[in-house]
Parts: structure tokens; C-alpha cells; sequence
């Protein structure tokens, strides 16, 4: 790992160890700014998480400490259904953050296509070619 991205996202470890909802939704709210419920159903929809993954609260916890970090902003929007919605956008920051944690994925994508070239290489009669069934 590089100097450049080793304190990617404000001083925490580059992706995806920590922070994976966090990188899931700077994906999300890079492509267009929305709000909370929509940002859920996005990746709900995306199957980037499964079905019903945030509990009341818990998505604005993750939304406000990004604001918090700098690396999203937000403004609050009138509704269709008339209540005010907060809209969250993604700050250069936030993309800078974004685009060090997709390099960050990118390179462990190449080690691991290394490693399964190795594995077939030399373990070419392994059961499922090293694939895994899902349980």
C-alpha cells in the first residue's frame, strides 16, 4: 500500500475492511444526490446489501457522520408529500475517498486474480476450481 491512500476516508483503513456501507453509498450517491429511504432501496435494489439491512436510525447515523467527516453534504428538500427530506451529495472529498477506495479494490482484484491463476496452476484437480458453493 501506498503513502497516497494509506489514511484513505479521514484516517480510517482503506476499503473494504471498514467502512463498506460507507463505500457502497458514496457509489450510490456519486451517480445523483438522494435521500436516506432512497439510498436504501438503491442498494437494496442493486443487491449491494441484502433486503431490509438498516434499522429506523441507523442509515442517518451513517449519513450524518459522513457529513460529519466532510465527506458528504446535504440540504434539506421539500417532499412530494409536502415534509421536508434531507438530500445528501457527495463533496470532492467524498469522491477523492471514492476513487482511492475503488483504486484499493482494484489492485486486491488483481492479487486475487493472481492467486486463483496460481491455484489453477497448481492445484488443477481441486474440486469446484476454487470456487465456493454458497451456503
Amino acid at each position: 500500500m501506498s503513502h497516497g491512500d494509506k489514511h484513505c476516508c479521514h484516517g480510517h483503513h482503506p476499503l473494504p475492511e471498514r467502512g463498506w456501507v460507507q463505500f457502497l453509498l458514496l457509489l450510490v450517491i456519486n451517480e445523483e444526490p438522494m435521500h436516506a429511504y432512497q439510498l436504501s432501496e438503491e442498494l437494496e435494489k442493486r443487491r449491494l446489501v441484502r433486503k431490509d439491512r438498516f434499522k429506523t436510525g441507523s442509515l442517518y447515523t451513517i449519513l450524518n457522520r459522513m457529513e460529519e467527516k466532510g465527506i458528504l453534504s446535504s440540504q434539506q428538500e421539500e417532499s412530494e408529500e409536502g415534509r421536508p427530506r434531507r438530500v445528501y451529495s457527495i463533496t470532492e472529498t467524498g469522491k477523492s475517498s471514492l476513487k482511492n477506495g475503488l483504486e484499493h479494490m482494484l489492485r486486491r482484484k488483481r492479487l486475487l486474480d493472481e492467486l486463483e491463476r496460481y491455484y489453477q496452476q497448481y492445484f488443477p484437480d481441486a474440486q469446484g476450481n476454487g470456487e465456493q458453493e454458497n451456503a
